[in-house]
């Protein structure tokens, strides 16, 4: 123990240091509670989202939008949501209109009504996803597939995926998820399937070549028969030429003679009846 006296501190000294020492630790408290006050009374909101204010756990007023917000510390609280364009990306299975089992891959592009994201987390929650689009998206799809054969889903893949799309917007859009675009990454079939449309497509082809080839031979066949009648035609001509004037065989005989007589014996007729 230390002797105030001796020390030259007497009591009343050392009270009035005591009383100084308290100050300052009260003030200092004060302050930092003002400043943790302050720094909770005050916030910013990212680009591409939207502030939920919850007051004791209950939604009120508007969603805050991007930028410098305030609040009551300790009782309120501000939930940030994204409004950006976000993928959701499934695998989903159903039965086609032929009660083929179709197995795919799909993917919705979505975003928040910003206007209505208050609506959403007081009713859904953050975790809409799992609770609201994923059973929407597997519920469209089976409701789409299976108005669509096997065949169909292959062949009119663009109508299959905008009917979904359709069905989706419908049911998310009311609750302000705005369906953006849907596609179908993939459709896989039974092998039994598989093996049917592969063979349907080659029995295709083989008729489109036979059927080709017919159209070849046809088109040789009448090639020919006109050809033929042609031919028949000129020499209808010909003949009917001859009849109307003989002497054109004898032209004819002198176009192609090569100069030469006949080397025959005895009395006989010049094979040009030249005086003629």
């Amino acid at each position: 123990m230390f002797n105030y006296k001796e020390e030259g501190v007497d009591s009343h000294g050392m009270k009035k240091i005591e009383l100084n020492v308290n100050k300052i630790i009260i003030h200092t408290i004060i302050g930092l509670v003002l400043l943790t006050i302050l720094f909770r009374s005050f916030g910013t909101i990212g680009a591409g989202e939207r502030g939920v204010r919850t007051r004791f756990g209950a939604v009120i007023g508007n969603p805050i939008d991007s930028g410098l917000y305030f609040k009551l510390p300790f009782i309120e609280r501000i939930i940030r949501i994204d409004i950006k364009t976000q993928k959701e990306q499934v695998n989903a299975s159903a039965a086609s209109k032929d009660l083929q089992i179709v197995n795919s891959s799909v993917a919705l592009n979505y975003s928040l009504n910003p206007l209505k994201v208050g609506n959403l987390y007081k009713e859904i929650g953050v975790n809409y996803r799992e609770r609201i689009i994923d059973p929407a998206i597997q519920e469209s799809f089976k409701a789409s597939t299976a108005r669509f054969t096997a065949e169909e889903l292959i062949t009119r893949r663009e109508d299959v995926k905008n009917d979904i799309k359709l069905h989706l917007s419908g049911r998310l859009e009311k609750l302000g998820i705005i369906v953006e675009d849907f596609s179908i990454v993939n459709f896989d079939f039974s092998k039994s399937f598989n093996d049917a449309i592969e063979a349907k497509v080659t029995a295709e082809q083989n008729a489109l070549a036979a059927k080709n080839k017919l159209s070849q031979v046809e088109y040789e066949a009448k090639q020919s028969i006109e050809k033929a009648k042609g031919e028949a035609e000129a020499i209808r001509i010909q003949s009917i030429a001859l009849q109307n004037n003989p002497q054109i065989l004898q032209l004819e005989a002198i176009r192609k003679w090569d100069g030469k007589m006949p080397q025959v014996t005895g009395e006989a007729i010049p094979f040009i009846n030249i005086i003629k």
